[in-house]
């Protein structure tokens, strides 16, 4: 077995629950490496990388030096209480069956699973190579299917787009507020979203001080929206001068606009009880609306809305780490739910104030 990267303490029954992150070398790989060696259940015991194998996962991700655990090769898996897959698109799909055979409990961070079946897939993706895994799945977003995460052994976390626009429109949605209206979305999203292999449009020069369309309409993310709501969405996606974050300004347009006491009650019948959401509307000061700023490093959302009567639009606001919440805290958060773990163990970080941009 590897070298532990964490101290974390035993359960109830003096056994820690093992867990191996695969695709560990990539952003959303170092944030579950991070979460996790601070989480008082799970003793990290592999963390798989092709590229670094034997390399310290501190000479990648320089926040985790004082970790002792080394990459060590996928091929080189051993038996683990939870798996969580931090690897890029289609590679959880090609290997599910061998993961499920080794570790109880499957978290998947990429797409592979998020959509019920396989004509989404068809749609929205390129296929699908095990689409009978598709059934069992169950998307990790616990503000949305936390009924259903306990017990569950395959989670599939949801797309951090997705993540941030649901979340702002989820009270909405729950009060019956959306079935009638027309709904357009803009996300404005950092460049960390890309991934360590992100392209030359994620380089420092060519995002600096850019606001630019790059999934102008028909991004995949607008699937599992439209699965969870039934209906349709206008999305739109923009790149920005941030590394972390994803912004979601949804403006929703009715024929019968609710009133502002309507809006207040859905958002509080939604997230009162709700450990890591935010609600942020208008009020004073400087940040009088949802920022990924406020939340960087984070399993917060900050959700907010306005009323504009004059035009029957009610616009929503909701802000993420797109690494944390649109990610590596998302799946902690689930894989807590589903093992019967306290929901915020791991993830009480309050972020900083103040901080540079994210």
């Amino acid at each position: 077995m590897a070298a532990t990267g964490s101290e974390n303490e035993s359960d109830a029954n003096g056994v820690a629950t093992t867990a191996a992150v695969v695709g560990a070398s990539g952003f959303a790989g170092g944030e579950l490496l991070r979460l996790l060696a601070g989480h008082p259940e799970f003793d990290v015991t592999q963390a798989t990388s092709r590229e670094y194998a034997n390399k310290t996962v501190g000479s990648v991700h320089p926040n985790l030096r004082g970790q002792n655990l080394r990459f060590t090769e996928p091929t080189d898996l051993e038996s683990v209480d939870v798996l969580f897959a931090a690897a890029p698109h289609g590679v959880a799909m090609e290997h599910v069956d061998e993961w499920r055979d080794i570790a109880d409990t499957v978290v998947d961070l990429s797409a592979d699973f998020r959509l019920q079946t396989e004509a989404q897939y068809e749609e929205w993706y390129d296929g699908h190579s095990a689409p009978e895994h598709l059934e069992g799945s169950v998307y990790a977003l616990p503000e949305v299917s936390r009924e259903k995460l306990p017990g569950a052994n395959l989670l599939a976390g949801g797309g951090c787009n997705a993540t941030a626009t649901i979340l702002g429109l989820l009270p909405l949605y729950e009060a019956g507020l959306l079935d009638d209206a027309e709904i357009v979305v803009d996300v404005k999203v950092g460049s960390s979203e890309g991934g360590t292999g992100g392209g030359p449009a994620a380089s420092h020069a060519e995002r600096s001080g850019v606001v630019r369309p790059y999934a102008a309409t028909g991004h995949r993310h607008e699937a599992e929206i439209e699965q969870l709501f039934g209906r349709s969405v206008s999305f739109t996606a923009h790149a920005v001068d941030m590394v972390r974050g994803a912004s979601a300004t949804s403006h929703v347009l009715f024929e019968e606009t609710p009133s502002k006491a309507d809006l207040w009650s859905a958002y509080r019948e939604a997230y009162d009880d709700e450990p890591f959401v935010r609600t942020v509307a208008g009020g004073g000061g400087v940040y009088r609306y949802p920022e990924p700023k406020a939340v960087a490093g984070t399993n917060h959302a900050e959700v907010g809305f306005e009323l504009d009567e004059a035009n029957g639009r009610v616009v929503t606001f909701s802000a993420i780490d797109n690494v944390t919440k649109g990610s590596a805290g998302q799946a902690v958060h689930a894989a807590n739910v589903a093992l019967g773990f306290e929901e915020t163990a791991g993830l009480e970080f309050a972020g900083l104030h103040p901080v540079g941009a994210p």
